[in-house]
């Protein structure tokens, strides 16, 4: 028997949809595996050949069909190597979310996820069927196991493979990133492997597929649960674990550890990887962004500039009659510390002409929100025509907090392709601003400091019409994040006029985000996939309550 087995893990960022170019990426990979780091054995991550998640894309046969030619032709030039490769099947009309082992030109194997997510951002039980059997690759060193993502957080096929004969588990992982996640990962990872008596490696997707990022960060642990390899964050990587066979059965040998990233890092890194692929897989030659002198359009600048370079961004400062000097010239000042390119484009002009052709229709009305909204409309023209005339993607710069009380205005500050921190609540704004400062000063700290203002109307701030934003986030958090309802936000501490006002502004606006550009998810519930309310509902939360 083989007394060593060496293994690659190929963290891998896919393409939606790009068959061959993401069968020509794991070639590449499979390539190099096998001829530099002397691999037996490399895993890719789930579903890597058709990227995910693929959606509807899997309700069509041509893709299902096409799907299978890629596959049949990357496994005839895979030799003298096994590679374990995420791809679905379909089998008597039946589609498997399935790892395809591969030798020497064949398939020799193959599994079948049994556990299909339905929760949260997924919805595999729309296009799986879940597998039953387990999965035993027959290696010189041992027998050892495959199973994919969810399986390994639920009961049963670990215990499965390993009552199958395997002293090894492969894992397959399309996970993707929020807050915390990490920890949670290494949990329940390190579960299994103590409850099992059985190592796991774990090997992650990278990479952005619309608002979702994908974090890597793949990992070996021991039969402890101990882990002894662990691959970088946020980027792609090759890395090789040695397995010895020992009387106790196979073990991994403890290699390289990646330093483990600040939470406030982590997100950081995330909005970067989500912002980059977004903008690059889609094709755009850059980006536009509207900046205000403010702290949302800051943040946003500076990830763009470190997501795509600050030669491939373009700035627009947009000032009105109530834009203070000061806005502008911290706009400025951050532009050419960055490097980047503006044009300061004054919307008076525009403005006026929208209020002399509504003044008829205006006569009797007072100045209200109605013309703040035709400000941010007139800046949201400006930037939607440069994107079409320059190709470059409208980057927008709402945050959480805004997000999830109407504090934007549709068709103005909320036009564009896609937002950047549409899932970091306006606190956690400050800390992200704070430590990009602290890796090199990019934001000036007058943008940070002062208090936040939409500079539509005169001497406007947030806190004319929101609660301040230390109050306001966690009532936030509690009712968006972990759906509690007005007596569990009050009994938690806040005032109750305070939360019913903060409820009834999330219930309204649900219409508007509806319309929103899709963003980075961060948050374990963002406005997105995995909250789906309904525009149109009779159920008022906020006033069914015990007064």
């Amino acid at each position: 028997m083989k007394q060593s087995l060496k293994i690659a893990l190929a963290q891998h960022d896919s393409l939606v949809g790009d068959l061959q170019g993401n069968a020509d990426k794991i070639l590449q990979w499979v390539v190099q595996a096998r001829d530099n780091l002397k691999a037996d054995i490399i895993l890719f991550p789930e579903l890597n050949l058709t990227g995910y998640p693929p959606e509807d894309l899997l309700l069509r046969h041509s893709f299902i069909t096409d799907t299978s030619k890629v596959m049949d032709k990357l496994a005839s030039q895979i030799h003298d190597i096994t590679a374990i490769i995420g791809c679905p099947v379909m089998e008597n009309g039946y589609l498997y979310n399935s790892a395809m082992v591969i030798r020497d030109g064949i398939q020799i194997a193959r599994y079948d996820k049994q556990n299909l997510p339905n929760y949260s951002v997924f919805d595999e039980k729309r296009y799986f069927i879940a597998g039953v059997s387990p999965c035993i690759i027959e290696t010189a060193a041992g027998k050892i196991g495959i199973t994919i993502c969810e399986d390994i957080w639920q009961e049963g096929p670990v215990r499965q493979a390993v009552h199958a004969g395997a002293s090894l588990i492969l894992n397959l992982n399309a996970s993707p990133y929020h807050m915390g996640k990490r920890d949670e990962r290494f949990e329940a990872v390190s579960r299994q492997a103590r409850q099992n008596s059985v190592p796991v490696i774990y090997v992650n997707m990278v990479g952005g597929q619309d608002e979702l990022v994908f974090d890597g960060g793949s990992f070996v642990v021991d039969e402890s649960g101990e882990r002894v390899m662990h691959a970088p964050a946020f980027s792609e990587s090759l890395s090789l674990v040695e397995i010895s066979c020992t009387e106790k059965g196979l073990q991994p040998v403890r290699s390289e550890i990646a330093e483990d990233l600040p939470a406030i890092e982590s997100i950081y890194n995330a909005l970067v990887l989500g912002v980059r692929d977004y903008v690059l897989k889609n094709g755009f030659k850059g980006a536009v962004i509207g900046l205000s002198g403010g702290i949302d359009s800051a943040l946003t600048l500076a990830i763009a500039c470190d997501a795509l370079g600050p030669e491939n961004i373009e700035v627009m400062l947009m000032p009105s009659r109530y834009t203070q000097s000061m806005s502008i010239d911290d706009a400025i000042g951050q532009a050419e510390v960055l490097s980047v390119h503006y044009h300061v484009i004054p919307i008076e002009p525009m403005f006026t002409a929208f209020l002399d052709g509504l003044k008829e229709v205006f006569a009797s009305a007072a100045f209200d929100v109605t013309e703040e909204n035709i400000q941010a409309r007139c800046r949201g023209i400006i930037l939607m025509a440069i994107s079409n005339k320059q190709g470059r993607i409208v980057l927008t710069t709402g945050n959480k907090s805004e997000m999830a009380v109407g504090y934007a205005t549709l068709y103005g500050d909320m036009a564009g392709g896609y937002a950047v921190i549409k899932d970091v609540p306006k606190m956690l704004v400050y800390e992200l601003a704070n430590w990009r400062n602290s890796q090199g000063r990019v934001i000036p700290q007058r943008v940070i400091d002062r208090p936040p203002s939409a500079e539509l109307a005169e001497d406007q701030k947030d806190e004319d019409s929101l609660p301040a934003y230390e109050i306001l986030d966690p009532i936030l958090e509690m009712y968006i994040e972990q759906d509690c309802g007005l007596e569990e936000i009050v009994a938690a501490g806040f005032e109750r006029d305070t939360v019913r006002k903060v409820m009834r502004l999330v219930d309204l606006n649900e219409y508007k985000r509806k319309q929103a550009a899709p963003g980075v998810r961060i948050t374990k519930r963002a406005f997105g996939r995995d909250r789906r309310y309904p525009i149109t509902s009779g159920y008022i939360s906020h006033v069914l309550s015990n007064d």
